[in-house]
C-alpha cells in the first residue's frame, strides 16, 4: 500500500504521480511506493573506488549527477584532478551543474548522439550509469591508452512486464534491444577489451498508481508518448489490480562492463 493511512482514490493518486517534477535521476520519491533490487555489485560505491584511482574522469550522460556526487563523495581527498561530466537534457545540465560544481566538475551541455566535446586520449576513466546508447568509437577515442570505461548499463526487456501491460506484446525484436553480447561486440569492434561483464535480472514492486505514473512520465522511453489521458482506461485498470491482489511486479535488467583500451 502506499504511505497513506488511508487508501486514496484513483484520481488523487494520479493527480500526485502526474504532478512530481521529473529532473535528475534522484529517485528518493518512490520511498514507500516502490521497490528495486540492486545489483550485487554495488556500482556508485564500485565507481568511488575507480575515481580515487583516476588523474582524470568522464561521465557520461550523468543525469541530474546524483550518481557521480555520491561517489566522488566517496573517493572525498583522491578524487581525480581532473573531473568532467556530460549531459543532454537541459533541465538535468542546469540540476548536475549545481550538485557538481562544489565537488570541482564540470558539466558539459552535450547531446547523447554528438561526438564527446574532448580531445582524443583525455580521459584515463570513462563511466556512465544508465546510457541510453554507448558510442563505442568515441569511449575508445576519449581514453588514453590503458584507460578504462567502467559502466552499469539497462539490459534487454527491463521492466517490459509494465511496458507490455500498457502496449500489449512486442516483437521480438523491439524486445531484444540493449543486449549485453551485442554491446561487447560493439566495444570489441572499438579496439577495446572486455575485462568483465556481469548482468542480472532484479525485482520491481510498483505499490501504488501514483509510482506508476512518476515512473512512466519519468523513463520516457518505456511508454513513448505516454499521458495520463492517453492511458486513463490501463491506469485505472491497474489500480484496481493493485487494490486487489498488492504491489504490481515486474523485473529490471542491468549489466556492468569493465572494459579496457589496450596500450599502444
Amino acid at each position: 500500500m502506499a504511505p497513506h493511512d488511508v487508501p486514496r482514490s484513483f484520481e488523487a493518486l494520479v493527480a500526485e504521480g502526474a504532478a512530481v517534477p521529473t529532473d535528475g535521476w534522484d529517485f528518493s520519491w518512490f520511498d514507500g511506493r516502490a521497490t528495486e533490487e540492486r545489483p550485487s555489485w554495488g556500482y556508485a560505491v564500485s565507481l568511488a573506488g575507480r575515481l580515487a584511482r583516476a588523474t582524470a574522469a568522464l561521465d557520461i550522460q550523468t543525469g541530474g549527477g546524483e550518481v557521480l556526487d555520491f561517489a566522488l563523495g566517496r573517493a572525498a581527498a583522491s578524487a581525480p584532478v581532473l573531473s568532467a561530466a556530460t549531459e543532454g537534457w537541459p533541465p538535468n545540465v542546469a540540476k548536475a551543474t549545481e550538485l557538481l560544481r562544489p565537488r570541482g566538475t564540470v558539466v558539459v551541455a552535450a547531446h547523447e548522439d554528438a561526438p564527446l566535446p574532448f580531445a582524443d586520449g583525455a580521459f584515463d576513466l570513462v563511466s556512465s550509469r544508465h546510457p541510453v546508447t554507448p558510442h563505442w568509437t568515441e569511449i575508445a577515442r576519449v581514453l588514453r591508452p590503458g584507460g578504462t570505461y567502467f559502466a552499469q548499463h539497462v539490459g534487454p526487456r527491463s521492466v517490459f512486464e509494465l511496458v507490455e501491460y500498457f502496449l500489449g506484446p512486442l516483437p521480438a525484436e523491439q524486445s531484444s534491444g540493449r543486449d549485453p553480447d551485442r554491446e561487447r561486440a560493439g566495444a570489441e569492434a572499438a579496439g577495446l577489451e572486455v575485462v568483465d561483464l556481469r548482468a542480472e535480472r532484479l525485482r520491481i514492486e510498483f505499490h501504488d498508481i501514483a509510482a506508476v505514473v512518476h515512473f512512466l512520465r519519468k523513463v520516457v522511453w518505456m511508454v513513448p508518448g505516454f499521458t495520463v489521458e492517453a492511458y486513463e482506461d490501463r491506469l485505472r485498470s491497474l489500480h484496481e489490480e493493485i487494490e486487489s491482489k498488492g504491489p504490481f511486479v515486474a523485473h529490471s535488467s542491468r549489466h556492468l562492463f569493465d572494459i579496457r583500451k589496450p596500450h599502444l
